[in-house]
């Protein structure tokens, strides 16, 4: 049988059953393959009409992930972005709450490949109310697209979370220095934050690291060029 043919058997079948998520799961994966198989270029008329066809299937498929993962890859390789930001919005908004895990992961996937920053950081976000400890791989992506702000006010979080464990065995103490870290070294980055505060805060928790936690503060303000009050900070630390 042609491919033509092929489809035409399956759009019969289709409008006798049109809510059978079996044939249009088989009918969908034929349509991938035909393109496939014909090696055409990806701004080929072929790839929008399976684009419609996935969007004909969404009709009664839209509580099916597996429907809107295929559609979102597909989508993916066209290189489409606006497009598939949509997509995954909304399946996001068809599924139920419990099924948004099979989404997600495709999803964060899809910013991090575009380097689309701004949407990614407003994804991120969205992606930490469902699943809160998932914060290190988020301050992760933020320090990769240079979002430090935003990457050490979900550390503070995680510091200041009494039941946050970290997935790659970090510390509380650990996960401290870091943020102290990140915030000496951009304090033109640190926006909302009382770094003062924080550093001050980690003095009291940590006291056998005082001398790297009163130089991280001297540091912040010495590379926010205020060098009177980090003068201030190493004779305080002295003192102390």
């Amino acid at each position: 049988c042609t491919n033509v043919q092929v489809n035409i058997v399956f759009e019969r079948a289709l409008k006798e059953l049109p809510g059978s998520y079996k044939i249009w799961h088989c009918y969908l994966q034929e349509r991938i393959k035909q393109v496939d198989e014909q090696k055409l270029r990806i701004d080929h008329a072929e790839f929008e009409d399976v684009n419609k066809t996935f969007e004909r299937a969404l009709v009664t498929m839209h509580k099916m992930p597996r429907i809107w993962i295929m559609y979102n890859d597909f989508l993916h390789r066209q290189r489409f972005v606006t497009r598939l930001r949509h997509t995954y919005d909304r399946a996001l908004r068809s599924l139920p709450i419990t099924q948004h895990d099979r989404i997600w992961p495709g999803y964060l996937s899809f910013v991090s490949f575009h380097k689309i920053p701004e949407t990614g950081v407003r994804v991120y976000r969205r992606f930490l109310k469902l699943s809160p400890e998932s914060r290190e791989k988020a301050v992760e992506y933020m320090i990769s697209v240079d979002k430090l702000n935003e990457a050490a006010q979900i550390m503070v979080d995680m510091v200041n979370d009494s039941s946050f464990a970290s997935a790659k065995g970090k510390s509380k103490h650990q996960l401290w220095m870091e943020l102290c870290d990140l915030m000496s070294k951009n304090p033109d980055q640190m926006h909302g934050l009382n770094v003062d505060a924080i550093i001050r805060g980690g003095l009291k928790k940590y006291t056998d690291q005082l001398a790297k936690l009163w130089c991280s503060l001297a540091d912040f303000y010495i590379r926010s060029k205020l060098f009177e009050r980090a003068r201030d900070i190493y004779e305080e630390a002295m003192v102390r």
